[in-house]
């Protein structure tokens, strides 16, 4: 097999099992209700003070619109709480409920847990060269297809 092949098939499907993974590990129990991309909706809203709808969507590389109508489903679910300013009607904001946040932080362990597993299975001169081979990955995408990303991180 090839290098280009090798390279390819390995970054699809580790693209596509961890979405699957992440999918299967965090909708149970208490959160079968919501989906992985409410999962990040509510990961993008946070646990700090609550964030403008705009500001979540720019996050979300979605539209104000198209965020509007998941976080109507998660409000309705008790996951967010919607709130409209008493100045300018026009922004609201948004924040999580108790069952928002422990939703938040169901995701945060297990992405916690995943990188201790990780981790641990490596080698710290292993872990030192998948960080620094990782990024250099990210600052290739970002920089070949910039145009493409609505959100540069």
């Amino acid at each position: 097999m090839n290098t280009d092949k090798t390279l390819n098939d390995i970054l699809v499907k580790l693209f596509n099992d961890l979405m699957e993974i992440e999918e299967k590990c965090l909708i149970t129990g208490e959160f079968m209700n919501i989906s992985g991309n409410d999962m990040h909706i509510i990961e993008a809203i946070g646990l700090d003070e609550p964030k403008r709808m705009s500001e979540v969507a720019a996050k979300m590389n979605v539209t104000t619109g198209t965020l509007t109508k998941a976080i109507e489903a998660l409000e309705q679910k008790g996951y967010v709480n919607r709130c409209r300013n008493d100045k300018d009607k026009r922004v609201v904001r948004v924040s999580l409920t108790d069952s928002g946040v422990r939703a938040y932080e169901h995701h945060a362990r297990f992405h916690s847990n995943m990188i201790h597993d990780i981790k641990e299975s490596l080698t710290d001169q292993e872990s030192e060269i998948l960080i620094e081979t990782l990024g250099k990955l990210v600052k290739f995408f970002q920089k070949k297809y910039e145009p493409y990303l609505k959100n540069k991180k």
